[in-house]
């Protein structure tokens, strides 16, 4: 069977920004993004929103249209930034915006900026969940609230891959599976206390005609999404 190349993060996103649109393209994602949504506060006035892992901004743009004061946004790939910036720009939100490049590993931001933090489909692409939980919680503020999500273990049993379309081939990113003891754990040692978890599933409407995908996807979540809380 064939095997797409399995490219490290920065690697793919370079490929990829230039497609990678600000927001949900494809089925997994629509489904990851009405629970994240379904759980961020549907006002954010005077709130300062990060987004870690932005990508092309797909949550920055959900937050500054929910009324967020302010909106920062972290990712690995300047490709992605650029991206994100354009989008954004485009927004003309009056709410102040900055695009940070750094790694998940290690936030180039101070502590407790945040009152909101999301990171949507991004940990899977480290190997260690403490580390990356670890910092997440020391850029939100006390009290804060951290909305994670990540793609749902069982899909790692059943052989799926991240893949995308770039140049006429397509490739995989690396993505390393985190499961739910994993995060209990996690959050245990770090003060964070878990709120909610959901395990979103594919909507059918969104499924293009004629698709290729193991129709096991339509009997199993795809996603795993929690709302976390820090400690006061």
């Amino acid at each position: 069977m064939f095997r797409q190349p399995l490219l490290e993060p920065r690697e793919a996103y370079a490929l990829w920004a230039t497609s990678y649109p600000a927001h949900a393209h494809n089925p997994v994602m629509r489904a990851e993004e009405r629970a994240m949504l379904g759980l961020m506060p549907a006002a954010l006035h005077g709130q300062a929103v990060l987004d870690v892992g932005c990508g092309s901004g797909r949550y920055m743009l959900h937050a500054l249209r929910r009324g967020a004061a302010r909106v920062t946004g972290v990712d690995l790939s300047p490709h992605m930034l650029a991206r994100a910036g354009t989008e954004l720009a485009a927004l003309h939100a009056d709410a102040p915006v900055a695009l940070v490049q750094g790694s998940l590993a290690a936030l180039p931001l101070p502590d407790a900026r945040a009152d909101l933090t999301v990171c949507g489909l991004v940990v899977g692409h480290l190997d260690d969940l403490r580390q990356s939980l670890a910092e997440l919680r020391r850029v939100t503020r006390p009290g804060g609230t951290l909305l994670c999500s990540d793609v749902h273990p069982i899909g790692h049993a059943l052989g799926w891959r991240r893949d995308f379309k770039s140049g006429g081939r397509r490739y995989a990113v690396r993505h390393t599976r985190h499961l739910y003891s994993h995060w209990h754990a996690a959050c245990a040692g770090l003060g964070l206390h878990i709120e909610r978890v959901l395990e979103p599933m594919l909507d059918p409407v969104d499924i293009p005609a004629g698709a290729h995908f193991d129709r096991m996807a339509l009997e199993v979540p795809v996603a795993l999404v929690f709302q976390l809380r820090r400690a006061p």
